[in-house]
């Protein structure tokens, strides 16, 4: 039996072309010469980057794929590099001993890449799993331009809020780390929507995926600008937390922010005013199609996907939403955050429990 899986938005970028493509792999766990333990066959290898990016790696991610490929009757081996590549070299090096009949890799600054070729070398289909690197099989993420078209879109919401002109707007690019795949797209969705309007950026520090680090470069960047802004593409929540503090701190409202993750700190400052709109990736949807393709693969049948890299990779594309003050209670529904967490305390003054009452967070 033939699984399809048809990716879910199309993706209006030169790095990704519309196209009707299939792709068959070997038998999971053959190692070409029929010497593979048959019970390579039933297990599932699974490496997740780190904790620090983002707290969805081990918040969600492994709960979701741990779940759905067990539930699909398959033994599954779960670890985390906590962003050393040398331990996620380790990690491989220890789960294709044990034996895998797929691997599911986050990538974390090119380590995937030199697991892929192990895994691949011994009949191994690699799923290249939220962040692309070469050598996968396939790639399963979220629509990673329009995620990039979705904050810019909220750069330009927050400045027509305020009033200001997209055209003499003082905007700031505080992108992701060049080393992931995605930032380049999150990077080109952004830019497609706020330069059409006519942003056009006034800094763009190198970009990162760490709050601390974030909020440095902005300081130094704004500061560098005389304390002027009006908006900042932040590539995700972790890096608009940190830029909200330099905002905070010097006393600065009223400035656009963008966002991803709809992480804990993201929805509290979207409650607040201080960050205009975070993009939503529900992790059970990217997972639970990853588990798909997983399964499938384990299963030795073929996988088709109706779009692709620009290096040919079969590309399963899931759609993100769009996450402002009013959403917020549906992210809770959804279950991929906590009330209780989000409505205690307050910030710079503001009752986070009135805000969770005015919008409907329960």
């Amino acid at each position: 039996m033939k699984k399809s899986l048809l990716a879910a938005a199309a993706l209006g970028t030169a790095a990704l072309l519309l196209a009707g493509c299939s792709s068959t792999t070997p038998s999971p766990g053959s190692s070409g010469n029929g010497s593979e333990p048959p019970a390579a066959a039933g297990r599932a290898c699974v490496i997740l980057p780190d904790a620090a990016s983002s707290p969805r790696w081990e918040n969600f991610d492994r709960k979701y794929l741990q779940e759905g490929l067990e539930g699909a009757g398959f033994e599954v081996d779960i670890q985390n590099a906590q962003g050393d590549v040398s331990k996620y070299t380790t990690i491989a090096d220890q789960q294709l001993t044990q034996g895998c009949g797929v691997m599911l890799l986050v990538d974390y600054n090119g380590a995937a890449e030199g697991v892929a070729t192990k895994a691949k070398g011994q009949g191994i289909p690699v799923v290249a799993y939220d962040r692309p690197f070469k050598g996968a099989d396939y790639y399963v993420s979220f629509d990673n331009v329009e995620v990039g078209r979705l904050e810019g879109q909220t750069v330009l919401d927050g400045l027509k809020k305020a009033g200001k002109d997209p055209k003499t707007a003082q905007v700031f690019y505080m992108g992701g780390d060049p080393t992931d795949g995605n930032a380049a797209m999150f990077r080109s969705g952004a830019v497609e929507v706020m330069e059409a309007a006519g942003i056009k950026p006034v800094a763009e520090p190198t970009g990162v995926w760490d709050g601390a680090k974030s909020q440095t470069n902005f300081e130094q960047a704004l500061t560098a600008n005389d304390g002027k802004v009006d908006g900042v593409w932040a590539a995700n929540d972790t890096n608009a937390d940190g830029v909200i503090k330099v905002l905070q701190d010097k006393g600065l409202t009223g400035v656009a922010v963008s966002g991803q993750d709809a992480n804990l700190e993201g929805l509290r400052n979207i409650l607040t005013g201080w960050q205009t709109a975070t993009v939503y990736k529900p992790v059970k949807l990217e997972a639970d199609k990853a588990v798909e393709v997983a399964t499938a693969l384990l299963k030795g049948e073929s996988v088709s996907a109706d779009q692709k890299l620009d290096d040919g990779t079969p590309y399963i594309a899931v759609t993100p939403q769009l996450v402002g003050p009013e959403q917020v209670k549906d992210v809770v529904a959804a279950g991929d955050a906590s009330a209780d967490e989000i409505c205690t305390g307050d910030i710079e003054g503001v009752s986070l429990a009135d805000k969770c009452e005015e919008f409907g967070v329960k």
